[in-house]
């Protein structure tokens, strides 16, 4: 801070600052009051400037610039200090939460003036419906602020992150702020996975109950719906292992998580079922191979079908003739000439092709 004092007609007289408490900082050149924060800045006949570093609450009020001359003359100078508010606190989240339960918390920060605005966050989001109230310090000019959060709290809420931030004129651009991490106690969840996926006959399984909750469960209960456990299974942990699976060991088989904030029932059921010599797609293959066969074979026999029924139905008829005699021709132009004209006497012979 400097406060700076100009005259224009000193007449020979040094000028003078006095602080609220009319207490002479500086006489000209002269350093009147021992506080190493007051440096002089300027002195001469008609200006008289002076520093102040470090101002704190008590530099507030009205300064005095004074040159004696007859009369003596005076220009006051009003100091007002703005108080930076303190780092906030956050109180109230010493102990976990349970879930559904509603959280409660407290941020304080003091030392402001004018009174500093506090927000509360979730993460990134802002929470609304928060109290603020603000109270006079015991120094009379400052504030303290308390806001007051209240909002129900969920598992989703466990470990996340509550911030309390300060905005005050005295820091335009920036924000003070604390954080804290909530604990929410929550019962757990479960959940059965087979190991392998697709459990045969013969091989080794694995069933896994994986299970969620804080605190974290540590107790798990293995039983069997309508029956006992085999006596081949044996645990391992939060497992329940099957060395040489059996179709006897199919069922629905159970496994109970608990923690101190309840209990959770998960359920698989088990199908055992004979491993196939072959692969699915190979049924597949000899279906469509047996199917095309059978096409080809119905259609060969409705061909011959056909053929036969055309067959039948262009056969021919053939007559030969012999001239009756022609066994007794001396030659062969002898039996032809009787041939052609004997047919009247001649017996027909009939020849079928089919």
């Amino acid at each position: 801070m400097v406060l700076n004092c100009t005259v224009k007609e000193h007449e020979n007289s040094s000028l003078q600052w006095s602080n609220p408490a009319q207490q002479t900082l500086y006489f000209g050149e002269k350093r009147a009051l021992r506080d190493n924060r007051i440096q002089l800045v300027k002195s001469s006949p008609k200006e008289l400037s002076i520093s102040i570093n470090n101002v704190v609450l008590a530099d507030e009020g009205e300064y005095t610039c004074s040159i004696f001359t007859m009369p003596v003359r005076t220009a006051k100078a009003m100091v007002t200090v703005i108080g930076v508010p303190q780092e906030p606190k956050i109180t109230g989240h010493e102990r976990p939460f349970n879930e559904k339960e509603n959280a409660i918390l407290r941020c304080t920060t003091s030392g402001s003036k004018p009174a500093a605005n506090l927000k509360w966050y979730k993460g990134p989001e802002e929470l609304e419906g928060a109290r603020n109230s603000e109270t006079k310090d015991p120094n009379g000019k400052t504030f303290t602020v308390v806001s007051i959060i209240n909002f129900p709290v969920t598992r989703e809420d466990d470990q996340a992150e509550i911030t309390c931030t300060v905005g005050h004129e005295s820091m335009p651009n920036t924000f003070k702020s604390s954080s804290q991490k909530l604990q929410v106690l929550y019962q757990p969840v479960a959940k059965i996975e087979p190991r392998p996926n697709m459990p045969r006959e013969g091989e080794k399984l694995q069933l896994q109950c994986d299970a969620f909750g804080n605190p974290t469960p540590e107790r798990y209960v293995w039983t069997r719906k309508n029956g006992e456990l085999p006596q081949s299974a044996t645990f391992e942990q939060n497992s329940l292992v099957f060395q040489n699976l059996n179709k006897s060991d199919s069922g629905t088989y159970i496994c109970e998580v608990s923690n101190i904030m309840g209990l959770y029932i998960a359920e698989y059921n088990l199908d055992v079922n004979d491993p196939s010599p072959y692969p699915t797609h190979s049924g597949l293959d000899h279906a469509v191979v047996g199917g095309v066969v059978a096409v080809i074979a119905f259609l060969l026999f409705c061909l011959l079908i056909v053929l036969a029924r055309y067959l039948i139905r262009h056969k021919g008829t053939y007559l030969t003739h012999e001239a009756k005699g022609s066994d007794d021709a001396p030659d062969a132009d002898t039996a032809i000439i009787n041939a052609e004209g004997g047919q009247g006497g001649t017996d027909d012979k009939k020849e079928y092709f089919i």
